[in-house]
């Protein structure tokens, strides 16, 4: 851990409209990896618009690499399927989180991102300023499978005694 420069903590809300797999439905989860890490969330089982609502962490050690996060139908006796994938671009984020703190109000909308060609946003997104950390809700649109989108909510954690680079 000492090469880190701080965690980011993905809180995925909600699955919406997610493919299926199974015979009428599907058992998501969701694989997020950045670099060599892996982390995931709990299946849901017979669920095609679940309800996740849990905090994963990862480790950064490098401020321009993004995370990607993959959805899964989880077998049992066979080979996971692919229910899409989608990429969470933490640059736009990190700009203002390397501004430092700021004295705002809670709530305050920092910057509006909205979806394009470079990301896979399904709505407009918002960093905002919320008791006293940054955080960015998103939607996201998952790629290369016929439905689905991703609820997610980042927020970056500082490790004492570690600046970020300007």
């Amino acid at each position: 851990m000492e090469d880190a420069l701080g965690l980011l903590k993905v809180r995925v809300i909600r699955g919406r409209n997610l493919a299926v797999r199974d015979t009428k439905t599907s058992d998501p989860l969701v694989l997020l990896t950045m670099g060599e890490q892996k982390v995931k969330t709990c299946v849901m089982k017979d669920n095609c618009n679940p309800e996740w609502d849990e905090e994963l962490t990862l480790m950064v050690k490098d401020l321009n690499r993004a995370v990607m996060l993959e959805v899964y139908d989880n077998d049992t006796f066979t080979t996971n399927d692919s229910m899409g994938d989608a990429v969470i671009d933490i640059r736009p984020y990190m700009k203002f989180v390397k501004m430092g703190h700021q004295d705002l109000d809670s709530g305050t909308k920092i910057e509006r991102i909205l979806p394009d060609e470079n990301n896979y946003l399904a709505d407009e997104s918002w960093i905002f300023w919320e008791n006293g950390r940054f955080l960015q809700n998103m939607r996201l649109k998952l790629r290369d499978v016929e439905s689905g989108e991703v609820e997610v909510q980042i927020e970056w954690v500082s490790l004492p005694g570690r600046e970020l680079p300007r």
